[in-house]
């Protein structure tokens, strides 16, 4: 493997990320931020089931005081910033892979949740957060008569 210099100009995460920001746009599901206000976005699993909508998501390198978690009127955002190592200046970097800065996600919930009853939990780098369904969310079987 050669070791190249890094080169902050010719960026090709630059390019990923607005591609990515392109498709979010045209196809929906969540909200992102622009370039002057998030740096990272981290990646999500979103699965919901008869009784709750479960949202897993990665962010590694944090502590839990710095990540907000806030539901209101049915969406879903999660916020926090992840700060960097301090860089030496008279080191040469041949690789910087791992992002830094601010981080902003916000979904639209499929369905109403009992927000006294979300759980959230951090486990090494990994967002758990539960979101029970109300019971008027719930489907329901109605059972067919005979008359």
């Amino acid at each position: 493997m050669t070791l190249v210099k890094f080169n902050p100009n010719t960026d090709l995460f630059r390019l990923e990320k607005s591609m990515n920001h392109l498709f979010d746009n045209v196809f929906g599901g969540y909200h992102t931020c622009d370039d002057e206000n998030c740096n990272w976005m981290p990646a999500v699993d979103i699965n919901e089931t008869e009784n709750e909508i479960a949202i897993t998501a990665d962010i590694p390198g944090m502590d839990k005081e710095d990540i907000k978690v806030v539901v209101h009127e049915n969406t879903l955002t999660l916020k926090g910033e992840r700060t960097s190592e301090k860089k030496e200046y008279n080191t040469k970097y041949y690789r910087l892979e791992r992002l830094t800065g601010a981080f902003y996600r916000s979904f639209k919930l499929p369905a109403v949740v009992d927000a006294d009853k979300i759980k959230a939990n951090y486990v090494n780098g990994v967002l758990k957060i539960v979101l029970p369904k109300v019971e008027a969310a719930k489907p329901k079987e109605i059972a067919i008569g005979v008359k």
